[in-house]
């Protein structure tokens, strides 16, 4: 894609749910400011890049038409590139070399953070004409590494996304976006992938939640199983001094679902303390949610519940006198 590629883009007349428009060419370089070096990301594009990549200035001001147009050796740094190069972020007015020539800060972007893989505040950001021409230079200055489009609104994402991929299939010669050299991606089709992988993951941690709570449950069902063995003389004792069913089936459901309660408690303990250790490891914050918790501990006294009723209605049905026999 080219230059010619992002004008056609803007045209009020054939793109008209476009708003803006921000072509960008990206470059790796050596940055130079008080004998301090730094490779860093440099990035080409116009005025609109800031709006459009919904970035701030946090200090200092943005590349302007002026500066694309005059192919004006001024540069905008991120966050980190300040700290990097001068040990702080105050540094407009300072100059930073690259590739053989002085560059003029005129701004600092605001912190932004990252964005997968990729550090947003470790970026350089000058006129695309003059990364075009004085940095890159070649057969491949015409170039551009991704055109960003901002749609006229929310409602026109679709119709904005559409009149891209016209125009550009148009441009390029191309019959379908498959056969096509480029690809356009929106926020609508960022969100359906992401949203069709959080849907595969749940339904697999839904299936290991399941099985989990199978096994779980299989192992209260057992350990009621074997107290209801082993107090077969207590039940017979009880029954034979007038307990009727459901006074023993209500003991041993209670003792279940006390034992789902312990095991809830012993895994959500578990979970909690995972959650404060994990952001250190990962580098990455851990939100336990309570009403998360909440709802597990119960979903434990539940499955005890459940898998304890067997065992309760097997010492209800005992009868007195072989239970007081057993030994």
């Amino acid at each position: 894609m080219t230059r010619s590629d992002a004008d056609a883009l803007a045209s009020a007349v054939a793109a008209p749910d476009v708003a803006s428009v921000a072509p960008e060419k990206e470059t790796s370089l050596s940055l130079e400011a008080n004998d301090t070096n730094w490779t860093t990301t440099v990035t080409g594009t116009t005025a609109d890049w800031l709006d459009v990549r919904s970035r701030v200035i946090g200090s200092g001001e943005f590349l302007t038409d002026d500066d694309d147009a005059d192919r004006a050796a001024v540069v905008v740094l991120g966050s980190q590139t300040a700290t990097e190069l001068f040990g702080r972020t105050d540094v407009v007015g300072q100059t930073v070399t690259m590739s053989g020539t002085d560059f003029t800060v005129v701004g600092v972007l605001a912190e932004q953070g990252s964005s997968g893989d990729a550090n947003l505040d470790d970026v350089a950001v000058v006129p695309l004409s003059t990364l075009s021409e004085q940095l890159v230079g070649g057969f491949q200055r015409d170039a551009l590494s991704t055109i960003y489009v901002q749609a006229a609104s929310a409602d026109q994402l679709s119709a904005a996304s559409q009149e891209v991929t016209t125009i550009l299939l148009n441009l390029h010669g191309s019959a379908s976006a498959d056969a096509a050299d480029f690809t356009v991606a929106s926020q609508d089709s960022l969100v359906s992938t992401a949203t069709a992988v959080y849907r595969t993951l749940t339904v697999l941690l839904t299936g290991i939640a399941a099985l989990s709570l199978l096994v779980g449950g299989i192992g209260v069902m057992n350990i009621m199983l074997v107290s209801v063995t082993e107090r077969t003389r207590e039940i017979g004792l009880r029954k034979a001094l007038g307990a009727p069913p459901w006074a023993i089936r209500r003991q041993f459901l209670v003792e279940a679902s006390v034992l789902g309660l312990g095991g809830g408690l012993l895994g959500a303990a578990l979970g909690i303390a995972a959650a404060a250790w994990l952001p250190g490891l990962l580098d990455t914050s851990v939100v336990v949610s309570a009403p998360a918790v909440a709802g597990s501990v119960a979903v434990a006294v539940g499955i005890g519940l459940v898998f304890g009723v067997y065992p309760a209605t097997r010492a209800a049905r005992l009868a007195p006198i072989d239970a007081l026999r057993a030994q």
